[in-house]
Parts: C-alpha cells; sequence; structure tokens
C-alpha cells in the first residue's frame, strides 16, 4: 500500500516507518526542516514540504496515497514549559484546524484508510476499575482539543471509511526529554508526578507504540488503547525507576500540591487503570515491555551506552490475525 504519514519525524514516527516499509509498503513522509528532511531521506523515504492546514494543498499531495498516518502534534519541549500561558497553542491547532484539513483532504481523494493518533490520560479518574474504550472521555482545559481530533477521525469513519484511533499511553523512551527530565528528578530524590500515590498510571514505550502503528494498518474501524499490559501505582512507576537507576526510594509530592498545577495537574494526578484488552484481541500486536518494571530497565541501558533510539524496532513486525 502506499501510506503518507505526517509527523514521520518524531519519536512514533521514526520508529513506526522501517516496520512499514519492511512490510512491503511504499511510505512518503513530511518534512518540514532541513534536519528532518536529511533524517528521513536516509531512510530512503520519499518526503513532501506541504501545510497541514491547507486542504487543497494536501488534496494534492494524498491524491495517490492508500493510506494516511496522522501522528502529527506539538509537544512543549519541557516540563516547565507545559505550565507556562499558551505552551499548547500550536499542539492544539494542529489538533484542531490541521486534522479537520487532513480530513477534508482525505474525503476528497482516494484514501481508504485514516490512522488518526489520540491520548489515552484523558479518560476520567476510575479508581481501580479498569478502564476500556467505551469510556467517554473527559478532557481537561489544557487538551480540550483531543476531542477535536476524535471528531474529525470519526466523520471520516462515518463516510463509510475505515479509520482507526489509537488512543496511546504516556509514552517513555530513551529519547524522550520527558523520560530524560524524569531521570534526572528520581537521581535527586523525587518522583515528580502529583496525586495519589496509589493512583494508577498507563504507560507505552515508544517502540511498542511504533508497532501498534503498524499494527493499524489491518485493525477493524475503532478505537484502541495502546498501553502497556501491566498499569502500575506511581508509588511503583517512580520505584521501580530507581531500581534501574541504582538510586534511593524518590519522594512523591503531597496530594495536596495538585491544584497548583492547574489543568494539566489535575489530569496528571488521575487514576488510570487503561486496559488494552481490545487491541490484543483482534491482533497480534502485544507489548514488547508488559510494563514500566520491564521498561525501565532497557532505557536505563539505552541511556548508559547511547543505544540508537528505535534500534529494537528494527526487527519487530506487526501484523493482525486473520
Amino acid at each position: 500500500m502506499k501510506v503518507f504519514v505526517t509527523g514521520a519525524s518524531g519519536v512514533i514516527g521514526r520508529r513506526a516507518i522501517p516496520i512499514l516499509r519492511r512490510a512491503g509498503h511504499i511510505v512518503t513522509a513530511t518534512a518540514h526542516s532541513r534536519q528532518s528532511h536529511e533524517r528521513l531521506a536516509r531512510l530512503g523515504l520519499s518526503t513532501v514540504s506541504v501545510s497541514l492546514f491547507d486542504r487543497d494543498e494536501l488534496a494534492r499531495t494524498f491524491k495517490s496515497q492508500d493510506v494516511v498516518i496522522n501522528l502529527a502534534t506539538h509537544i512543549p519541549h519541557s516540563s516547565l514549559r507545559m505550565f507556562l500561558p499558551g505552551a499548547w497553542r500550536e499542539n492544539d491547532r494542529i489538533r484542531r484546524d490541521a486534522s479537520k484539513a487532513i480530513v477534508d483532504a482525505c474525503l476528497a481523494t482516494g484514501v481508504s484508510r485514516l490512522i488518526q493518533e489520540s491520548f489515552a490520560p484523558v479518560y476520567p479518574d476510575c479508581g481501580d476499575r479498569w478502564i476500556e474504550e467505551e469510556t467517554p472521555l473527559h478532557p481537561v482545559r489544557y487538551n480540550q482539543t483531543v476531542a477535536d481530533v476524535e471528531a474529525s477521525a470519526r466523520r471520516f469513519e462515518a463516510s463509510g471509511r475505515s479509520t482507526v484511533i489509537l488512543r496511546f499511553g504516556g509514552f517513555y523512551g530513551s529519547d524522550a526529554w520527558q523520560t530524560r527530565e524524569m531521570v534526572g528528578w528520581v537521581k535527586r530524590g523525587w518522583g515528580p508526578l502529583p496525586g495519589r500515590s496509589t493512583a494508577y498510571i498507563s504507560s507505552v514505550s515508544h517502540d511498542d507504540a511504533a508497532a501498534a502503528v503498524a499494527a493499524a494498518l489491518s485493525l477493524p474501524s475503532g478505537a484502541y488503547n495502546v498501553v502497556d499490559d501491566e498499569p502500575v501505582s506511581h508509588r511503583d512507576f517512580f520505584d521501580t525507576l530507581a531500581t534501574a537507576l541504582d538510586v534511593g526510594r524518590p519522594k512523591l509530592p503531597p496530594p495536596w500540591l495538585t491544584p497548583l498545577f492547574g489543568s494539566l495537574g489535575g489530569m496528571l494526578a488521575r487514576s488510570l487503570r487503561i486496559s488494552n484488552r481490545k487491541l490484543r484481541s483482534i491482533s497480534s500486536w502485544a507489548p514488547e515491555y508488559p510494563s514500566v518494571r520491564q521498561g525501565w530497565r532497557a532505557v536505563v541501558s539505552a541511556l548508559s551506552d547511547g543505544s540508537i533510539p528505535g534500534e529494537r524496532t528494527q526487527g519487530r513486525r506487526a501484523v493482525t490475525r486473520p
């Protein structure tokens, strides 16, 4: 198939592309900077520079494509910036306006399948209860546009064409600034996550997320949670990282501090025991790291030896059951 990927130079895109190409797909990707173009060119990709907000330009680009995979985001580059006013403005614009333009362009051409990135932590706090895809989303002020991006994808689905929405858990990996900052905090004796120590967090490694993107090429239409098999408590999340780093048990911020972090802090404090049962029951996708207990060891090892991010993905395949 001919597959077009937006956000191809991001941590998920650059891992998913080698899997797609090994499966025999012809991949074209967006490149909005010289650095991105050079990185993707080294993978042997055809790249185009196209505005994600220009429906007509996108339609011309998508004219010969079978599948569009939209992984485009614009995440602030530090934890401090995440809490600043306007930090999420461009990401909101991509989710709200670019996703609409992409769907309009897909509808105007022969694109038969849309794969859209979404965000699982917008589920409501459900305590110890498992969260399935039928649970209504409950975004907060800073990420209301998650609902917009899913609404655009549903509009494509309403046209009778295949639509897969991938609700990713909290990403982690050795090349993510969030992970590197977290490692630094734990080394200093702190676990920087608001909320109760018993609250659940559902994560997914970059490699496992990329494998799910490839698997989505043959999934039935619908939304799918892409998370580890075993969500862990905030306490276990940081204790297992500390163990992998061989440092002492970190302190967690007291729950009464949560309101000081605004809507973002309120979302991070939620207890989210998210299930991947639907995706695992339909496909052969399975996380290489069942939980962060195994994943943290791989991250620390990669940080120590300078492994190329995503190289573990190079030998993986993602297929679905007939």
